[in-house]
Parts: C-alpha cells; structure tokens; sequence
C-alpha cells in the first residue's frame, strides 16, 4: 500500500478513538431530553419503553453512541424484508407455538450458520476431486444459508397454514356443541368450559386457554376479543361478537351459533368445490400425456410388429 493509503486509514483510526475518549466523558455526553423522561413514562408510552430498552442495550458506550443508530436503521431494514416482528408473531400464534419471536430468530439464525457450515462442507469435498475457487466456496455458504433461514420461515408458514385449517374445519362442530349446551339451559360461560373440556382439538384448545384467562380474572368478553384478535379467523370473530353480544343485551345466542354453523359448512363446501374444479384441471396432464399415449402405444404398437414382420 502507498503511503497516502496508509496516511488515511490512520487518521480515520485516530478520528475514530479520539471521538470515542470524547463521547465517553460525562460532560459531553449529556443524555437527550427523550432519555431523560422515558423512565418516568413506561406505563404510558411504548417509544419510551423501547427508548430505556435502547438505553439499557446500548449501556452508554462511544461504540453504541456512534453506530447504534445505523444499527437500528439496518434491523428495521432487515424485518422488514424477511416479514417482520408482528408477522412472525402472528405465525407463531396460528401456529400453536409456545417460541417466542427472538426464540424463533435465534433458532432461524442458528439453522442460517448450520446451513453456511453444509455449504462450506459441499465445497471442501467437492475440492477433493477437483480444486474449487474461492469465489464458489463463498457461494455455497451463501446459498445455503440462505436455503436454512428461507426453510424456517417456510416451515413456520407452513404449520401456521395447517393450522389455521384444522381451526377452521372444526368451527361447525364447536359452534353447535355450544349451541346444544346453551339450549339446555347452560350459561355463555358455562358452555365454553364444557366444550372447551370436552373437546380435544385445536378450537378446543384455544376455547381451554380463553376459560384459563377468565378463571384469572379476565372478563369472558375481553378473553374471546383477544383470541379473536390473536387468530384473525372471520368466523372467530363473529363467534366473539356473538358471545358478547350476548353477554350485554341478553340476545338469544343458541340460534345465532346454529346459524353460523350452518354458513361455515355451506362455505366449507363451496371451497372443496372450487378445489375439486382445479384438481379436475390438473388431473387431465397425467391422462393427456401419461395414460393417452400409452393407450395409443398398445393399440398401434401390435399392428406396425406384424406388419414389419411380413405376417
């Protein structure tokens, strides 16, 4: 390197420590006005939650002082180009699982690093046979971390799709154990816990976790809100409305559940008839190009073997 080359990435060296010395002294590192007042607002504001968790990860270094900001502004960047907080969130919970969201992002990491270290591996035992440039060895780590981190988003999309189905298609059948429950004489309340015991599936398990919240405490009216907001299933959501309106003006909730039953079933079927008019479609590619020439095959093959042999 030339002299100059050298000249500049020492002074940017010295810049850089003479800045941190600078920063580290308390006179001139007086907290802004937003620091200041975020502890005493925690209650009542999520920026100054967020600003003390800020503050508390940071810890006050030159370091954090000078590329916190930039770090901040490539996180934000980077959720969200790969989804996002609240989507992961939202899987997770469709999904059933227990993981939270940084859980979810330290097993998607790891899984990035195993799948760079399978890369790197591909690479050395293909240098075995034959050398390999540099440039391909860093190729195959990228892909497959890449292939590791897109398969756990892809699995966690996944189950949160199955899901989401499973608690779909069980909608009917809840809505009219409760139905039955009510017109026997059961409260709104009493009902759910009946079904929700009785029930062994993944509405019944949720209907489980919104009697828990209510045995703490939680209102029925706000534990089914929440659980309707949490899954963001229409049907759910009409359930809750239902519930709740039948919690505060007394309106009969036993016909109410029937009938939406009853639209969830006619809705059911008219999806497995729109998915069995594209499976139709599909299903003629093996008739036209597997069954149809294989047909044409036997039928003429015979004919042209006789021929050719003069019988």
């Amino acid at each position: 390197m030339s002299l100059l080359a050298w000249a500049v990435i020492d002074g940017v060296v010295l810049g850089l420590g003479l800045w941190s010395m600078l920063v580290a002294v308390p006179a001139l590192r007086r907290p802004r006005l937003e620091a200041r007042l975020a502890p005493y607002l925690l209650d009542v504001s999520a920026a100054a939650r967020d600003e003390v968790e800020r503050s508390a990860r940071s810890g006050g270094s030159a370091l954090a002082a000078l590329f916190g900001p930039a770090a901040a502004s490539a996180r934000s960047s980077l959720l969200r180009w790969i989804g996002g907080e609240e989507s992961v969130a939202l899987r997770l919970r469709l999904a059933g699982s227990a993981r939270s969201v940084d859980a979810f992002r330290a097993l998607q990491l790891a899984a990035t690093g195993l799948g760079a270290a399978v890369g790197l591996a591909v690479s050395g035992a293909l240098a075995v046979a034959r050398p390999v440039a540099p440039l391909a060895w860093a190729a195959l780590a990228v892909v497959g971390a890449l292939a590791a981190f897109s398969a756990c988003d892809l699995l966690l999309s996944r189950a949160a799709r199955r899901r989401l189905a499973r608690l779909t298609e069980e909608f009917p059948t809840v809505a009219e154990l409760l139905a039955l429950s009510l017109s026997a004489g059961e409260g709104s309340h009493d009902a759910i816990r009946r079904v929700a015991r009785a029930s062994s599936g993944e509405l019944g398990l949720e209907l489980r976790r919104v009697v828990a919240e209510v045995g703490l405490g939680v209102p029925l009216a706000d534990a089914l809100q929440a659980m309707a907001r949490a899954l963001r299933i229409p049907r759910l959501s009409l359930f809750a409305d239902a519930v709740i309106g039948a919690l505060e003006r007394g309106a009969p909730l036993a016909e109410v559940l029937r009938a939406q039953a009853a639209d969830a079933r006619s809705e059911r079927k008219r999806e497995l008839l729109e998915v069995a008019g594209r499976k139709e479609v599909l299903m003629l590619v093996p008739l036209i190009f597997g069954v149809l020439p294989l047909t044409v095959l036997i039928a003429v093959f015979p004919g042209v073997f006789i021929l050719r042999a003069g019988m």
